[in-house]
């Protein structure tokens, strides 16, 4: 083989080399051009972005607010009670006897004395007729001794029996007069007559069940109050008295009795006062709030109960708080502490001070720092 023949041979081995380096980059070059080319892409979408006209603001949220402003509130300790009849009896005999007459009907009112029952009593009437005949014999007897003892024709000794025997026949006719009378059912006092539960020609034991008699002019309100408010407890305190049966209307009562003792169990002071029912709408047995009035307390920060949010954290109120709070502003959350509970409202102990703005409607549909419009300012009312 010549030379020129060696180095051609040599120049088409390495242009082979250079052509196999050359499909071996190309692949290289494809993805960094790819991934220069997505960069490029993503830098011009995020400038694009940056230089977007921005979305407009959200409009304030409308909302009820009111002005937190110090007040004298009234004061109340509240228990749940029950109502009790001053006077109520379960009418029964005190004797056994068939029923002869009823003289009631349920539901009625009957006066103090009125006769209800009367049991068959012909046996006891005949006997004291008897007894009756022998006590005016026995007075006759008894004045004709009376003349002729002075004169000595009757000794003294049968003046003396003549007395006795006078006095038995009156205590026979007497004692005869009492059985009449327990054969005979009556009202005790004026009330209201409950369910008739006899009928006529029924065999009764003695006490054996009537009817239940009730006077609804008088109630006793039967409440407890923790023994630590002992102090606050007072005979002829008044006592506010609500009932579900009756709303918006409330009724007065005055403490009459305070147990003595504090009840071993419970550790509660068992407080009774009477109550005027008069119009009769309150029935003994329903239950009650009985709230024991006390002394005001001055200079209170009240919110309605619809301003307070409860959690998990606690309860907290939604305050506006900006330059012109009381056409609106910004939210904001603010931690409160509660305290007593009157009507709808509830006092502020501590988070709260005078003259702050306080949502009372529409604080759920807002986030803390979301601007607020106040479309209704509500002046607050302390009852």
């Amino acid at each position: 083989m010549s030379g020129d023949d060696t180095d051609d041979a040599a120049v088409t081995e390495h242009e082979g080399g250079d052509a196999a380096q050359r499909s071996q980059l190309r692949p290289a070059i494809i993805v960094v051009v790819a991934v220069v080319a997505i960069f490029a892409l993503l830098f011009a979408w995020r400038a694009w972005r940056n230089h977007a006209p921005s979305r407009p603001a959200p409009p304030p949220t409308a909302v009820v607010a009111t002005v937190i402003s110090p007040a004298d509130v009234p004061s109340a300790l509240e228990a749940v009670g029950s109502l009790r009849a001053v006077r109520e009896v379960m009418l029964a005999p005190e004797v056994a006897g068939r029923v002869s007459a009823i003289a009631f009907s349920g539901g009625q009112y009957v006066g103090a004395g009125a006769t209800l029952v009367r049991l068959y009593d012909g046996p006891e009437r005949a006997d004291r007729a008897a007894a009756a005949a022998r006590a005016r014999f026995a007075r006759l007897q008894l004045n004709r001794s009376r003349e002729l003892a002075p004169s000595g024709a009757e000794s003294r000794e049968v003046l003396q029996q003549r007395q006795a025997e006078y006095d038995q026949a009156v205590a026979a006719v007497r004692q005869l007069d009492a059985r009449l009378v327990q054969k005979r059912v009556a009202a005790p006092f004026a009330g209201q007559i409950g369910v008739r539960q006899i009928n006529l020609g029924q065999y009764l034991n003695p006490g054996d069940r009537i009817a239940t008699l009730t006077a609804l002019d008088q109630l006793f309100v039967d409440f407890t109050v923790p023994q630590q408010e002992l102090v606050k407890l007072v005979p002829g305190s008044v006592v506010r008295v609500t009932s579900d049966a009756w709303p918006g209307r409330t009724f007065t009562a005055r403490v009459t009795t305070i147990e003595p003792r504090v009840d071993e169990s419970s550790r509660n002071i068992r407080v009774q006062a009477t109550l005027a029912n008069s119009d009769r709408a309150l029935r003994p047995g329903m239950y009650v709030t009985a709230a024991l009035v006390m002394a005001p307390l001055p200079g209170a920060l009240t919110v309605p109960a619809t301003a307070i949010q409860t959690s998990a954290q606690g309860d907290s109120v939604v305050v506006i708080r900006g330059a012109d709070a009381r056409r609106g502003g910004k939210a904001e959350m603010v931690a409160v502490g509660t305290g007593r509970r009157f009507g709808d409202r509830v006092v502020i102990v501590s988070g709260l001070k005078p003259g702050d703005v306080v949502v009372t409607e529409g604080q759920l549909r807002i986030q803390p720092g979301a601007p607020v419009r106040v479309s209704r300012l509500v002046q607050a009312a302390v009852r």
